[in-house]
């Protein structure tokens, strides 16, 4: 069956973000708060790299269980995590989990003993920072996408397929990105298709629409694209999103549509919810 290769050193999997930095990136999302949804989409970023890391740690350290990319798009399309070139974005998780490019003292609340809450201060590391400016490229993104998938399978076809997750705003200012995404779902390494996921930010304020079986639970055209472009969920993460409370149909597909901030940090830990195993 596909979607079982276990993951290891010698067959590590593959995490590539597609993180949208166009100018709308800029504003909050629809009815929640200030901050924009670039700054939320860091935060959700840098906490799953931290998570990554912490499952990756055994004893001796960090395990490459991970190699994990990001490509921004919006001014240009480039590689965000430290990856040298569009082609090859991946970054090893030790290596990330030995060189974040800072690391911040952050509060939050948590409960005292007594029914009530404190503020504590957590270390918080950051690998990645808020852009926000120019237009869409989705389609030159997908484009960079494919390749560097296509060379990660190349040089660990035993693996599990590569996991592309496309975070986004809006509609791409180059063209029709349906092709495109077909393209990267073709790269198939021994153990199946890749996977894509797609996120629709809030642009209004509505209740967001996880995981939908069927193009008829959307209403949107552009969010029925988006579903057609999504990979169904393999039984692994099907598993992970019941697991959350998720009533997930045959058929459902790696979207959310009309995304808050809570829905983005629950979608990226729903879609990388893989397991190393083996110990190799």
């Amino acid at each position: 069956m596909p979607y079982t290769a276990q993951i290891s050193r010698v067959n590590p999997a593959c995490i590539l973000l597609l993180v949208d930095q166009s100018k709308s990136m800029a504003n909050p999302f629809a009815g929640i708060g200030t901050r924009s949804k670039a700054e939320v989409v860091a935060d959700a970023v840098n906490r799953l790299i931290q998570n990554l890391v912490l499952r990756s740690a055994k004893a001796g350290g960090v395990r490459d269980y991970f190699h994990v990319g990001l490509i921004g798009y919006g001014r240009d399309v480039r590689a965000g995590l430290g990856g040298n070139l569009l082609s090859n974005p991946f970054v090893p998780i030790s290596k990330l989990g030995d060189e974040p490019l800072r690391i911040e003292n952050r509060t939050r609340l948590a409960p005292d003993g007594h029914g009530g809450v404190v503020e504590k201060t957590i270390k918080f590391p950051i690998w990645y920072d808020p852009e926000a400016g120019g237009s869409t490229p989705m389609c030159e993104a997908f484009d960079y996408a494919t390749e560097a998938a296509r060379k990660f399978t190349e040089k660990y076809p035993n693996s599990f397929p590569p996991i592309g997750m496309n975070l986004t705003d809006g509609k791409p200012t180059d063209g029709d990105p349906a092709g495109k995404a077909w393209l990267f779902r073709m790269v198939s390494p021994d153990d199946g298709n890749a996977l894509l996921f797609n996120l629709l930010m809030s642009v209004t304020p509505l209740p967001a629409t996880y995981f939908p079986a069927s193009v008829d639970q959307l209403t949107d055209p552009y969010a029925q694209a988006l579903f057609r472009m999504s990979s169904e969920l393999p039984p692994k993460l099907c598993t992970a999103a019941q697991a959350e409370g998720f009533a997930i149909r045959e058929g459902a597909r790696g979207v959310v549509i009309n995304a808050d901030p809570i829905a983005l940090v629950r979608f990226l830990d729903i879609g990388t919810r893989v397991t190393p195993g083996g110990g190799v």
